[in-house]
């Protein structure tokens, strides 16, 4: 044998090039598997973006129906066939037991007639309460008008509520004190009272008051 062929390197062996070939594939197959998990992983995943995609599409479109929802529906703003009630208005008066629901709304006032020269009292519904007796707080409803035009310069009915005072005692004017007492709960009488009986005749001394004679129409709705 020559000295070449005894001097032959062990990677020359063919057993050792048979494991590198095999060492090779093992490699090569390793990585194809690797490759197929990568993959099978990428598209489970991207299958779940895509049913989240999804999910959430129809979530944002069921949201955009449900506020779609007509006005009419329960919770919903009164549609222009079902105005709201007037927030300005006010409320009804409370009423005594029994009387007349005439005393629920705010009467017309006409001006009078003619020169005016004692106090008048003319009854326009008659309550079935007990009389208004002098020292009593008396509750009210009223409008005030100029005998002569009838233009109002007071009105309970304005302010939303009634008033309550003492009467017959001097804490208000001598027309109202007089004139008062002696009706029953539940009435509406027409008071018309000369300029001395009201705030006077002078508009120098009256204070901004109105002067003259005046009409009163007043509802009379408590008493004690």
């Amino acid at each position: 044998m020559s000295e070449r062929t005894q001097q032959k390197g062990p990677d020359q062996s063919p057993a050792t090039k048979s494991g590198r070939r095999l060492a090779a594939q093992l490699a090569a197959k390793k990585a194809a598997d690797a490759r197929r998990k990568r993959n099978a992983w990428a598209g489970g995943l991207a299958g779940v973006a895509v049913m989240a995609l999804l999910i959430g599409g129809f979530v944002w479109i069921d949201r955009n129906r449900s506020d779609d929802k007509p006005a009419n529906q329960a919770g919903a703003t009164p549609s222009a066939s079902a105005p709201a009630p007037d927030a300005a208005a006010p409320p009804a008066p409370q009423l005594p037991e029994g009387a007349d629901p005439a005393l629920g709304t705010k009467p017309t006032v006409t001006p009078g007639t003619g020169d005016l020269k004692k106090l008048t009292v003319t009854p326009l519904i008659k309550g079935t309460g007990p009389a208004v007796q002098k020292g009593q707080n008396i509750t009210t409803n009223y409008v005030g008008v100029f005998y002569k035009d009838g233009k109002e310069f007071d009105s309970s009915w304005k302010a939303g509520q009634p008033a309550t005072f003492p009467i017959g005692v001097g804490q208000v004017i001598p027309g109202w004190d007089q004139g008062l007492v002696g009706v029953n709960v539940g009435s509406r009488v027409q008071l018309d009272i000369p300029g001395e009986l009201a705030y006077g005749n002078d508009e120098a001394n009256a204070g901004g008051r109105p002067t003259g004679p005046l009409r009163f129409v007043v509802d009379v709705l408590a008493a004690q």
